[in-house]
């Protein structure tokens, strides 16, 4: 907290409420109208790494939550100018980086990290973001003092800061099951965007981008050597990953990335790689596969089971994810059960964004040649009113099972604009005003809401090149950022386990984006030249595996305690009483027969009923003692 709103008796409840961040100690270092604290979690110079952390004449302070992969070399070349370091922590690197180059020592971090700095001598606070949004950072200013922390849930520990829902993010959220940039479910509280700092002084806040990515692939190479440097860039990320004074683990899904990342990380390791795998108690459980290279590599391999009724921890996992997901679950569990061996793990996320190997990407890539055939006014006066007219037709017969087929007829509707087809692929729905009326009670119907689209113009520009281009850099740049890797570590450090993602290591990263789109995915094959690439180094029965992802099946889950929940939290008195939702739709959803083609609707169920639970555990609940018992939200 910094402004004449600072108070250290709030900024104790801050770092209470994130204690479960940092297990391992806290401390806060105040100086008037200036207070910055950290809880923390000991990797990396166990013995005098404690923070806040200042330089020898005490004039700049940082606390610092994250890992810096190359600082023994920044150190070395900060001690041949003169630098002299008191502890062996990667934090100290960044008070001396900072005295040394000021801000453009930012763009020189590798690593993934959230960081403040206070400067005595220029009376400014620095808070700072990683590149690709790793680790997270929110901030709440009202003009006078600014309030900012790793979650939100700090920040609402002081009692002046209005607990208010955001309609506009709330919106974007039921479209996309997640909210792009920088806004929240919470009015005026924003996160800082990756790559950005901020800068606090004068009693004023400005915000600038220091790390930007290129996204301009390179077709004068041959397919070996984009091979060869995804086997180079990707074992090297994972070997600068290993760095701890704590046993690292892997995560283990038995898919194509974490089973690359075990590969690599056995290459770096004398001893048997502790790995981690949980498994779903449904058909499309990935346990089996995980344990053929957990035996292929020779690993300590752990796995466990999802809780049959898993929603009894949906509270307590809202709570620390602060968004009601479908998808958190499963991480929450995982990393509960990895905690106890392990302090740190690394994960497989950003693979699928960096080499095309969603399955959205064989919908887009045939239809690439087709979207450069249709003409605009084609596109607007004859497919977008057809479109609407199908919408209407089966709105108007009520068949919720034939859904998915009238998603897929717009989608083919949309041939000619990329944008609204990949974003109908990702269950946008706000193009049709029928949708509206279908989901929304009188609160919701009366905002003034900006359509999802408007998010994704930057993303599809014709210069980033064609349909698969495009939706590749959108993918990497919105729901990689803003669901998966919020997910990832907001579930993981609920337990104190930090996650690393050796696949955005930034080298990694840049030598991705130079590879043209066509080598990732060919003959509608995803990831391609990925596979090609580790198919020496892996079995072929994990080459050859499918994707699935790290979830479970909606359609399962409404008949195990979906649908129970439901009925006791979502009453037509209390979602009529709070006037978000419509109740006649969630009821037709709980009336009809199970169908396994319903699981937009079992995903909207799931996130209804969490959004009641987010609004009395957040809106109105006791922050500083939430219910974490699912029967105290029923009605």
């Amino acid at each position: 907290m910094v402004g004449p709103g600072a108070n250290r008796e709030i900024a104790e409840r801050m770092l209470r409420s994130v204690a479960h961040r940092g297990p391992d100690g806290s401390g806060i270092y105040q100086a008037g109208e200036v207070i910055i604290g950290q809880t923390r979690l000991s990797i990396i110079d166990l013995v005098t790494g404690d923070q806040p952390m200042s330089n020898e004449d005490k004039s700049i302070w940082v606390v610092y939550n994250g890992e810096t992969y190359n600082f023994p070399e920044l150190r070395k070349e900060l001690e041949a100018k003169g630098h002299h370091f008191r502890t062996t922590s990667d934090t100290e690197v960044i008070i001396h980086g900072y005295e040394e180059y000021g801000l453009d020592f930012l763009p020189r971090l590798d690593g993934i990290f959230a960081f403040a700095l206070w400067d005595i001598s220029r009376q400014r606070l620095l808070i700072v973001r990683d590149y690709f949004g790793i680790k997270p950072l929110h901030y709440y200013f009202d003009g006078r003092t600014l309030r900012f922390a790793s979650e939100i849930k700090a920040i609402l520990q002081d009692f002046s800061v209005p607990r208010q829902v955001d309609y506009q993010a709330l919106h974007y959220f039921l479209n996309l099951r997640y909210i792009p940039g920088e806004r929240t479910l919470f009015e005026n509280i924003h996160r800082l965007l990756p790559g950005h700092f901020m800068l606090f002084e004068n009693g004023s806040i400005r915000t600038e981008r220091y790390y930007s990515l290129e996204f301009k692939p390179d077709p004068n190479h041959d397919e070996s050597y984009y091979m060869e440097g995804i086997r180079h860039y990707l074992g090297e990320a994972v070997r600068k990953q290993l760095i701890s004074d704590v046993p690292v683990g892997v995560y283990l899904s038995g898919g194509l990335d974490s089973s690359s990342i075990v590969a690599f990380t056995c290459q770096h390791t004398n001893e048997p790689v502790r790995t981690f795998t949980l498994g779903f108690n449904e058909p499309t459980d990935e346990l089996e596969d995980a344990r053929v290279i957990a035996e292929h590599f020779g690993t300590d391999h752990h796995e466990t089971l999802l809780n049959l009724n898993p929603l009894k921890e949906y509270p307590r996992v809202i709570w620390h994810v602060e968004e009601p997901k479908e998808n958190v679950l499963q991480g929450y569990m995982l990393a509960q059960f990895t905690r106890p061996f392990v302090k740190v793990v690394l994960g497989g996320l950003g693979g699928d964004e960096l080499f095309q190997g969603y399955n959205i990407m064989q919908y887009l890539r045939p239809s690439q040649p087709f979207h450069r055939l249709v003409p605009d006014f084609i596109q607007h006066n004859l497919q977008q009113p057809l479109s609407r007219f199908v919408f209407n037709i089966e709105n108007a017969m009520g068949r919720l099972e034939l859904d998915e087929y009238r998603r897929g007829c717009q989608m083919l509707l949309s041939i000619g604009d990329i944008e609204r087809y990949y974003l109908i692929l990702r269950n946008v729905w706000d193009w049709d005003k029928g949708m509206f009326d279908n989901i929304y009670g009188p609160v919701l119907q009366s905002q003034k809401l900006s359509p999802t689209y408007k998010c994704f113009k930057p993303y599809f520009q014709s210069s980033i090149g064609g349909a698969l281009a495009q939706a590749q850099w959108a993918e990497f740049n919105t729901k990689m950022v803003d669901d998966f890797l919020m997910n990832d570590d907001r579930t993981s450090m609920a337990h104190g386990l930090e996650v690393r993602v050796p696949f955005l290591d930034r080298d990694l990263v840049r030598f991705a984006l130079s590879i043209p789109v066509d080598l990732k995915i060919k003959g509608n094959e995803t990831k391609y030249l990925f596979r090609k690439a580790m198919a020496d180094i892996l079995p072929q029965r994990t080459i050859k595996k499918k994707k699935w992802g790290f979830t479970f099946n909606t359609y399962y889950q409404f008949q195990k305690d979906l649908k129970i929940v439901a009925e006791r939290v979502l009453t037509r008195h209390r979602v009529e009483e709070r006037g978000w939702f419509n109740y006649p739709y969630i009821r037709s959803i709980l009336d009809h027969k199970p169908d396994p083609r319903m699981r937009w609707h079992y995903n909207y169920l799931w996130i209804t009923l969490g959004l009641e639970i987010w609004a009395q555990m957040f809106l109105e609940g006791d922050l500083g003692n939430p219910s974490f018992n699912l029967e105290s939200y029923y009605d």
